[in-house]
């Protein structure tokens, strides 16, 4: 899954995808690259950012969504909001996947919208909003509590009427979790890919690999790729990466040499 953040605050790459044009054409090389899903994002969701309301996240996504359906983009396209407004005018113009950071906390239409468009969701594990996340980030079991959370979530999705074949669970690194948490979680994933869900991980270039390798965020690409790789060991499938190219080769060769299933 490619990252493709139109906001001017992402952590690592704000402000380079801000022209619709200049997201798309950058979208494009991430397929090109090898990317199976492109993710959109209109709002940033680093530790402290306010959440953009549904209007003006809707009018950085949608031209983009648009046009990428336009030139054929050939990969699904999903976009990260938690807003059901937000979902709803994408899904028309063409994305099918809804990537909701809340899994339904925040907009409870969510789960309806998701239903009647018979669409993937991916459901992540969070507390609170990126505003107050950081306060939120308590855990007697993180994996456990994390696993528990995110069927709670998955219910309030299966009785609004979404497939269950529809859901991907995503654990949530880096939100309300610090680093000793997050690298828990990742030594626990194989828990959150035995609920029996297809699992997504998000570690491209997060705070928590810096504060283990002392890395700026340009130069955490070797740790990101450690934990990509350890993730997969646990059964994680999709990987949200902004280094596809690198990433894509990465995985092929764990692939190849069969580690994650069972033959490592």
């Amino acid at each position: 899954m490619g990252i493709v953040n139109v906001t001017e605050d992402s952590f690592y790459d704000g402000g380079r995808y801000v022209d619709a044009g200049v997201a798309v054409d950058h979208a494009l090389r991430l397929v090109g690259d090898g990317a199976d899903i492109i993710d959109i994002g209109g709002s940033s969701s680093r530790p402290g950012a306010k959440l953009l309301p549904a209007d003006a996240e809707a009018a950085r996504v949608v031209p983009v969504v648009e046009a990428l359906v336009r030139r054929g983009v050939g990969v699904p396209v999903s976009v990260d909001t938690v807003w059901s407004a937000v979902a709803e005018r994408v899904l028309g113009a063409g994305a099918s996947w809804v990537n909701d950071i809340s899994s339904g906390r925040i907009d409870a239409a969510m789960p309806g919208v998701v239903a009647r468009a018979g669409c993937t969701v991916v459901l992540m594990h969070s507390r609170g909003t990126p505003e107050t996340m950081r306060g939120e980030a308590r855990y007697g079991d993180v994996v456990g509590e994390v696993a528990g959370e995110l069927m709670l979530a998955v219910d309030r999705f299966l009785l609004a009427g979404v497939d269950r074949g529809k859901i991907v669970l995503d654990p949530g690194f880096g939100f309300a979790k610090d680093a000793g948490q997050n690298i828990s979680l990742l030594r626990g994933i194989d828990k959150v890919a035995r609920l029996g869900y297809p699992v997504l991980v998000g570690v491209s270039r997060k705070s928590f690999i810096g504060e283990v390798t002392g890395r700026g965020v340009e130069e955490r690409l070797p740790g990101s790729l450690a934990a990509a790789g350890i993730a997969y060991g646990g059964g994680a499938r999709i990987f949200r990466v902004h280094d596809v190219r690198e990433t894509v080769d990465f995985l092929r060769v764990l692939n190849e040499a069969g580690f994650g299933d069972g033959r490592e």
